[in-house]
């Protein structure tokens, strides 16, 4: 194939945080370009974006169900390949769900949809159409977390014994939804879901403690708290997790943690030894041994992994951040996505992103964290 995956985008218009960031990402490595797009609910936004990125008039569209529909009706050597969804959880499954039963492939920013069931129902369609699915959980595409995945993996660690995981945010410590289009959506029950601060950030925590170790988590006993007046979903909690295996897990995440920005940490311990990343700092990752002084792992330096090295950009010594790491994952995708254009088998390393399996798991978490809140049984089973 001697051009460019073509992308469309529902959602990401103007005003919007995580749009920008996704085309920035599917940019990066030359092997995207944006076709088409519905940016917005609202047609006037939405062409005003489009024209923003200099899109054609006619491939910027006033919702996803006509792009969808006039996309497919294209030649095949003109359509998008894929669909890139970026809106609010509410509006995930719909244009998930159309994409797929029109034959386009799928990424889809997480949480996976607004409910469990709905998150079942499109895992099935992907298996029913063979379709490339995608869910941006971005921090499981940084090199030291590839790293973290393989030393656990070749048993560096030992048996995995415990697990700790927090991700502390302070952006809305304060009720701040009259004034901020992120916040508003978050805290809004109608969009966000059941969850608050669980469904937007907790996820990304209970996705990194299972990517990293290869457990699943079978049981967790949580907390949720909602500390602003007048909030009717949850900006804090925790919970601790049974895994498989006999590995037990600390999952913390709050959105009221005051003067904290973005401070995604794990720390894993095996019978011979542990390691620790923080999102903050993503270059770096600590060894630790009972024997021996602990170990500074960084970023780009010969004795990382295959597949940390393959995910890695930059010379040693050079950040590697939020946006590279998304950049992964879309450069993933799109090589994986680009064998099967080709009739080719796509390599091993293409397909370790997150995929529709995962986003079950993500709201099943969402489902069972918020069932312990009106339970006394507060140990719940994971069941898919």
């Amino acid at each position: 194939m001697k051009r460019k995956i073509r992308m469309g985008m529902v959602g990401g218009g103007q005003g919007s945080f995580i749009g920008a960031v996704h085309r920035i990402a599917a940019n990066l490595d030359g092997q995207i370009e944006l076709v088409c797009g519905c940016f917005s609910s609202r047609p006037e936004n939405s062409l005003a974006t489009g024209q923003s990125l200099f899109l054609s008039d006619n491939r910027i569209y006033a919702s996803y169900q006509e792009m969808i529909e006039k996309e497919a009706a294209l030649p095949e050597s003109e359509r998008m390949d894929f669909v890139s969804i970026v809106t609010p959880n509410h509006v995930h499954f719909g244009p998930a769900m159309m994409a797929l039963e029109h034959g386009f492939h799928v990424v889809l920013d997480k949480p996976m949809t607004y409910t469990l069931d709905e998150a079942k129902q499109l895992r099935d369609k992907v298996k029913e159409t063979g379709k490339l699915f995608m869910l941006t959980h971005t921090y499981t595409a940084y090199p030291m977390v590839k790293e973290a995945r393989e030393r656990v993996r070749k048993g560096d660690l030992g048996k995995i014994r415990r697990i700790y995981v927090e991700y502390p945010q302070g952006w809305l410590y304060n009720d701040c939804a009259d004034v901020n289009k992120q916040a508003a959506w978050r805290v809004d029950p109608n969009r966000s879901g059941k969850a608050g601060c669980m469904g937007d950030i907790g996820t990304h925590a209970f996705n990194l403690a299972e990517y990293i170790t290869g457990l699943k988590a079978v049981e967790l006993c949580g907390e949720l708290n909602t500390f602003v007046p007048d909030r009717l979903l949850d900006d804090d909690g925790a919970a601790l997790i049974r895994y498989e295996g006999g590995a037990k897990g600390v999952l913390t995440a709050s959105q009221i943690a005051v003067g904290v920005e973005n401070g995604l940490n794990i720390r894993v311990y095996g019978e011979k030894g542990g390691l620790e990343w923080r999102q903050e700092e993503p270059n770096t990752m600590v060894m630790r041994w009972p024997d021996r002084p602990a170990e500074i792992v960084r970023t780009s330096n010969g004795y990382m992994s295959g597949i940390a090295a393959h995910n890695s950009r930059t010379p040693g010594g050079h950040p590697e951040g939020y946006i590279e790491a998304f950049a992964n994952l879309y450069r993933n995708f799109a090589l994986a996505l680009r064998s099967i254009l080709a009739g080719e088998e796509p390599a091993p390393e293409t397909l370790d992103f997150p995929s529709a399996e995962e986003g079950v798991r993500g709201m099943r978490f969402i489902e069972t964290i918020v069932a312990t809140g009106s339970t006394e049984n507060k140990w719940i089973k994971i069941i898919d």
